[in-house]
């Protein structure tokens, strides 16, 4: 690995962590230099596995390891502010934030600036935009091969037992995890917007249905965007036994398009050239070294960060996308508390998604530095 190549450090070491270091593997100009978890039991196979040293504190890890340009944060949703936060403002590095980012519009801003501040940058991870069925579904709306989006339609019918919930104590709250929506349906709230253009109205109501948890498992909602189309959407992770569809469908103007698989990987369905569906579908099942739902994305995150950083070339997601994104989200949230249908705006925000929980919280700091180590 060429030694001016880009250094990541790995904070939160789950199983997205290992699909990081695998992606990072597979990209000229960047390279995995240390992982970090304040489990020993996790941080130390990724250690192990990818020959770089593994840490339980990652002041420590970035007090050793100056050559890292860049953290990845892959922690809980519910740390990704405060992690991300303190890394930019303490060590002044860049941050790659996984989903959902941030959970509440505010925070975004906080580390935005922080980072400007500093001449440091934020990389958000919506890695669905780049699978190739998306790519190609959005070229068609922009080229007019499909015209104008008038219906856009999400169906997510997953399947996650108490078990699953049972496994961490962030999961299934609001300060920390978010429900369906915000944890499994996040990639497609942003693809409402990444292939359907900006909404104007959500009108939601969500339910628990299929586990003791006090967010959602299940949301329906209606949507009314700018330009007139309207959409509706389904996300639930109360279906039994098993994941049965996730899927985003755009009728347009001029035809017809789906996406579906097990992450929006393969095209179904495309009126304009239906033979060439193949062409723009991905397997991911199987992938070894990684989550199947993940895919190939990682690699291109990645790919762009350095393209960003050496070339000057511009990251996809800016500050304002990743916002609008997360405002969206909030927005299902909002109108499920009023039970009225919200508009989308600079001001959107659901006073439980992203609520303080220093309990939990407590649970995943790291420990601060001592006076001279930072």
């Amino acid at each position: 690995m060429n030694a001016n190549s880009l250094g990541v450090t790995i904070v939160g070491c789950g199983r997205v962590a290992g699909h990081h270091c695998v992606s990072i593997g597979a990209i000229d100009g960047v390279r995995v230099v240390a992982v970090c978890d304040l489990i020993e039991d996790r941080a130390a196979p990724y250690g192990a596995q990818f020959g770089v040293p593994h840490y339980l504190n990652y002041h420590e890890m970035l007090h050793n390891h100056p050559e890292a340009d860049i953290v990845a944060v892959v922690t809980p949703s519910g740390m990704h502010f405060e992690h991300a936060l303190d890394i930019v403002e303490r060590h002044s590095r860049h941050v790659i934030v996984e989903k959902p980012t941030f959970m509440r519009p505010d925070q975004i801003d906080r580390v935005y600036s922080a980072a400007g501040e500093r001449n440091r940058h934020v990389f958000p991870v919506f890695q669905n935009r780049y699978n190739k069925a998306v790519e190609r579904v959005r070229r068609a709306i922009t080229d007019g091969e499909l015209g104008n989006p008038r219906i856009v339609s999400v169906r997510v019918r997953w399947c996650r037992p108490q078990r699953y919930y049972d496994m961490a104590p962030w999961r299934g709250t609001f300060s920390h995890d978010g429900g369906a929506l915000t944890n499994q349906g996040i990639h497609h709230v942003d693809l409402l917007r990444h292939l359907g253009g900006e909404v104007r109205t959500v009108h939601a109501t969500m339910r628990t249905l299929g586990a003791d948890i006090e967010v959602e498992d299940t949301v329906v909602a209606t949507l009314e965007y700018e330009s007139g189309a309207v959409g509706s959407v389904e996300v639930t992770t109360a279906a039994r036994p098993d994941d049965f569809e996730a899927s985003i469908s755009i009728v347009g103007e001029n035809g017809l398009a789906q996406i579906g698989g097990i992450g929006v990987n393969e095209l179904q369905i495309f009126t304009p050239y239906p033979d060439t569906r193949a062409d723009h579908s991905e397997v991911f099942v199987g992938i070894e070294g990684r989550g199947a739902v993940y895919g190939y994305g990682h690699e291109a995150v990645y790919r762009d960060i350095v393209a960003f950083l050496r070339d000057g070339a511009s990251y996809p997601v800016d500050r304002d996308d990743c916002s609008r994104t997360i405002r969206l989200l909030h927005a299902f949230y909002l109108s499920d508390e009023r039970s009225a249908p919200v508009d989308v705006g600079p001001d959107t925000a659901s006073a439980r998604l992203g609520r303080p929980d220093d309990t939990i919280s407590d649970l995943y700091r790291t420990p601060s530095p001592e006076a001279g180590t930072a």
